[in-house]
Protein backbone atom coordinates (compact mmCIF):
# COMPACT_ATOMS: atom_id res chain seq x y z
CA UNK A 1 0.00 0.00 0.00
CA UNK A 2 1.36 3.42 -0.95
CA UNK A 3 2.20 5.82 1.87
CA UNK A 4 -0.19 8.70 2.42
CA UNK A 5 0.91 12.27 1.86
CA UNK A 6 0.89 13.90 5.32
CA UNK A 7 2.59 11.99 8.15
CA UNK A 8 1.45 12.85 11.70
CA UNK A 9 2.75 12.21 15.22
CA UNK A 10 0.21 12.63 18.04
CA UNK A 11 1.23 13.67 21.58
CA UNK A 12 -1.42 13.73 24.30
CA UNK A 13 -1.39 12.26 27.79
CA UNK A 14 -4.97 11.01 27.43
CA UNK A 15 -4.92 7.69 25.57
CA UNK A 16 -8.58 7.92 24.59
CA UNK A 17 -7.92 11.24 22.83
CA UNK A 18 -4.92 9.89 20.92
CA UNK A 19 -6.65 6.68 19.93
CA UNK A 20 -9.84 8.42 18.86
CA UNK A 21 -7.95 10.95 16.76
CA UNK A 22 -5.75 8.26 15.25
CA UNK A 23 -8.71 6.15 14.16
CA UNK A 24 -10.44 9.17 12.64
CA UNK A 25 -7.36 10.51 10.88
CA UNK A 26 -6.53 7.13 9.37
CA UNK A 27 -9.78 7.36 7.41
CA UNK A 28 -8.42 10.34 5.47
CA UNK A 29 -6.93 9.54 2.07
CA UNK A 30 -4.02 11.95 2.42
CA UNK A 31 -3.13 11.78 6.15
CA UNK A 32 -1.68 9.02 8.32
CA UNK A 33 -0.61 8.73 11.96
CA UNK A 34 2.91 7.28 12.16
CA UNK A 35 3.48 7.62 15.91
CA UNK A 36 1.81 8.37 19.24
CA UNK A 37 3.00 9.26 22.73
CA UNK A 38 1.74 10.56 26.06
CA UNK A 39 4.89 12.51 27.00
CA UNK A 40 6.59 15.61 25.65
CA UNK A 41 10.08 14.14 25.87
CA UNK A 42 9.01 11.11 23.87
CA UNK A 43 7.41 13.43 21.30
CA UNK A 44 10.80 15.05 20.75
CA UNK A 45 12.35 11.61 20.21
CA UNK A 46 9.57 10.44 17.88
CA UNK A 47 9.90 13.54 15.73
CA UNK A 48 13.66 13.03 15.65
CA UNK A 49 13.42 9.41 14.52
CA UNK A 50 10.24 9.32 12.42
CA UNK A 51 10.60 12.73 10.75
CA UNK A 52 6.85 13.33 10.37
CA UNK A 53 5.40 16.28 8.52
CA UNK A 54 3.40 17.49 11.51
CA UNK A 55 3.34 17.02 15.29
CA UNK A 56 -0.06 17.51 16.90
CA UNK A 57 0.51 18.10 20.59
CA UNK A 58 -1.32 18.91 23.78
CA UNK A 59 0.23 21.50 26.09
CA UNK A 60 -0.15 19.81 29.49
CA UNK A 61 1.88 16.58 29.51
CA UNK A 62 4.06 14.94 32.16
CA UNK A 63 7.86 15.37 32.32
CA UNK A 64 8.00 17.86 29.44
CA UNK A 65 5.03 20.02 28.44
CA UNK A 66 4.01 20.79 24.88
CA UNK A 67 5.50 24.29 24.82
CA UNK A 68 8.95 23.05 25.87
CA UNK A 69 8.73 20.07 23.53
CA UNK A 70 7.89 22.40 20.65
CA UNK A 71 10.84 24.65 21.48
CA UNK A 72 13.24 21.71 21.41
CA UNK A 73 11.82 20.34 18.17
CA UNK A 74 11.94 23.67 16.36
CA UNK A 75 15.47 24.34 17.66
CA UNK A 76 16.60 21.04 16.14
CA UNK A 77 14.44 21.16 13.01
CA UNK A 78 13.15 24.64 12.14
CA UNK A 79 11.21 23.23 9.21
CA UNK A 80 9.10 20.94 11.43
CA UNK A 81 5.44 21.91 11.68
CA UNK A 82 3.63 21.77 15.04
CA UNK A 83 -0.08 22.14 15.77
CA UNK A 84 -1.27 22.65 19.34
CA UNK A 85 -4.53 20.90 20.24
CA UNK A 86 -5.35 22.07 23.75
CA UNK A 87 -8.08 22.78 26.25
CA UNK A 88 -6.37 26.10 27.09
CA UNK A 89 -7.79 29.17 25.37
CA UNK A 90 -6.15 31.93 27.42
CA UNK A 91 -3.72 34.34 25.81
CA UNK A 92 -0.56 33.13 27.56
CA UNK A 93 -0.93 29.54 26.31
CA UNK A 94 -1.71 30.55 22.74
CA UNK A 95 1.07 33.12 22.50
CA UNK A 96 3.67 30.90 24.18
CA UNK A 97 2.96 28.07 21.74
CA UNK A 98 3.37 30.35 18.74
CA UNK A 99 6.51 31.87 20.25
CA UNK A 100 7.85 28.33 20.65
CA UNK A 101 7.37 27.79 16.92
CA UNK A 102 3.92 26.24 16.50
CA UNK A 103 2.17 26.79 13.17
CA UNK A 104 -1.36 26.09 14.35
CA UNK A 105 -3.54 26.21 17.47
CA UNK A 106 -6.94 24.62 18.03
CA UNK A 107 -9.09 23.91 21.06
CA UNK A 108 -10.04 20.35 21.93
CA UNK A 109 -13.73 21.11 21.57
CA UNK A 110 -13.29 21.97 17.88
CA UNK A 111 -15.05 19.98 15.16
CA UNK A 112 -13.06 17.14 13.64
CA UNK A 113 -13.42 18.78 10.20
CA UNK A 114 -11.66 21.86 11.55
CA UNK A 115 -8.73 19.76 12.73
CA UNK A 116 -8.39 18.15 9.30
CA UNK A 117 -8.55 21.57 7.66
CA UNK A 118 -5.84 22.81 10.02
CA UNK A 119 -3.61 19.83 9.22
CA UNK A 120 -3.89 20.46 5.49
CA UNK A 121 -3.40 24.21 5.92
CA UNK A 122 -0.24 23.79 8.00
CA UNK A 123 1.07 21.03 5.72
CA UNK A 124 0.75 23.49 2.83
CA UNK A 125 3.05 25.92 4.64
CA UNK A 126 0.47 28.27 6.08
CA UNK A 127 -0.51 29.06 9.67
CA UNK A 128 -3.83 28.03 11.18
CA UNK A 129 -5.51 29.79 14.10
CA UNK A 130 -8.89 28.55 15.23
CA UNK A 131 -11.55 31.26 14.89
CA UNK A 132 -12.42 30.66 18.55
CA UNK A 133 -9.06 32.09 19.65
CA UNK A 134 -8.49 34.56 16.81
CA UNK A 135 -9.16 37.54 19.07
CA UNK A 136 -6.21 36.55 21.26
CA UNK A 137 -3.81 36.84 18.32
CA UNK A 138 -5.29 40.11 17.12
CA UNK A 139 -5.02 41.67 20.59
CA UNK A 140 -1.39 40.61 20.85
CA UNK A 141 -0.54 42.02 17.43
CA UNK A 142 -2.23 45.31 18.26
CA UNK A 143 -0.38 45.51 21.56
CA UNK A 144 -3.49 45.51 23.66
CA UNK A 145 -2.21 42.63 25.80
CA UNK A 146 1.45 43.59 25.84
CA UNK A 147 1.44 44.75 29.45
CA UNK A 148 1.18 42.11 32.13
CA UNK A 149 3.00 39.81 34.50
CA UNK A 150 6.15 38.14 33.17
CA UNK A 151 5.66 34.60 31.92
CA UNK A 152 7.67 31.55 32.96
CA UNK A 153 9.50 31.59 29.64
CA UNK A 154 10.61 35.20 30.12
CA UNK A 155 11.68 34.76 33.75
CA UNK A 156 13.14 31.25 33.89
CA UNK A 157 15.72 29.47 31.76
CA UNK A 158 14.78 26.29 29.90
CA UNK A 159 16.51 24.13 32.51
CA UNK A 160 14.76 25.99 35.34
CA UNK A 161 11.39 25.42 33.66
CA UNK A 162 12.18 21.72 33.35
CA UNK A 163 13.14 21.48 37.03
CA UNK A 164 10.04 23.43 38.06
CA UNK A 165 7.74 21.15 36.10
CA UNK A 166 9.26 18.02 37.63
CA UNK A 167 9.11 19.53 41.13
CA UNK A 168 5.44 20.40 40.60
CA UNK A 169 4.78 16.82 39.50
CA UNK A 170 6.16 15.52 42.82
CA UNK A 171 9.60 14.30 41.75
CA UNK A 172 12.30 14.19 44.42
CA UNK A 173 15.64 15.94 43.99
CA UNK A 174 17.29 12.62 43.20
CA UNK A 175 14.63 11.68 40.64
CA UNK A 176 14.97 15.05 38.91
CA UNK A 177 18.75 14.70 38.86
CA UNK A 178 18.55 11.24 37.30
CA UNK A 179 16.01 12.29 34.69
CA UNK A 180 17.86 15.44 33.64
CA UNK A 181 21.33 13.84 33.95
CA UNK A 182 22.57 16.44 36.40
CA UNK A 183 23.75 16.23 40.02
CA UNK A 184 21.42 16.63 43.02
CA UNK A 185 23.43 19.72 44.00
CA UNK A 186 22.69 21.26 40.61
CA UNK A 187 18.99 20.54 41.08
CA UNK A 188 19.07 22.26 44.46
CA UNK A 189 20.84 25.25 42.91
CA UNK A 190 18.18 25.48 40.20
CA UNK A 191 15.42 25.25 42.82
CA UNK A 192 16.95 28.09 44.83
CA UNK A 193 17.24 30.28 41.73
CA UNK A 194 13.65 29.49 40.74
CA UNK A 195 12.36 30.48 44.19
CA UNK A 196 14.42 33.67 44.16
CA UNK A 197 13.31 34.70 40.68
CA UNK A 198 9.64 34.03 41.40
CA UNK A 199 9.76 35.26 45.01
CA UNK A 200 8.10 32.01 46.11
CA UNK A 201 9.41 30.10 49.14
CA UNK A 202 7.39 26.87 49.21
CA UNK A 203 6.66 23.95 46.92
CA UNK A 204 2.87 24.32 47.13
CA UNK A 205 3.03 27.82 45.67
CA UNK A 206 5.56 26.71 43.07
CA UNK A 207 3.18 23.95 42.02
CA UNK A 208 0.31 26.43 41.75
CA UNK A 209 2.51 28.73 39.64
CA UNK A 210 3.55 25.85 37.34
CA UNK A 211 -0.10 24.94 36.74
CA UNK A 212 -1.06 28.56 36.05
CA UNK A 213 1.79 28.87 33.54
CA UNK A 214 0.82 25.66 31.76
CA UNK A 215 4.05 23.89 32.69
CA UNK A 216 2.03 21.05 34.18
CA UNK A 217 -1.57 20.06 34.82
CA UNK A 218 -3.42 19.47 38.10
CA UNK A 219 -4.36 16.06 36.67
CA UNK A 220 -0.73 14.92 36.38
Amino acid sequence: MAAKGIRIVLADDHAIVRQGLSRAIQQEDDIEVVGQTSRGGDAVELVRTLRPDILITDISMPDLNGVEATRRIIDESPEMKVIALSMHSSRQFVIEMFRAGARGYLLKDCDYDELVAAIRTVAAGRTYVSPSIGDVIVEDLLGGAAVGAPTASSVLTQREREVLQLMAEGRTTRQIALQLHISPKTVEAHRLRIMNKLDIDNVAQLTKYAIQEGLTSPDI
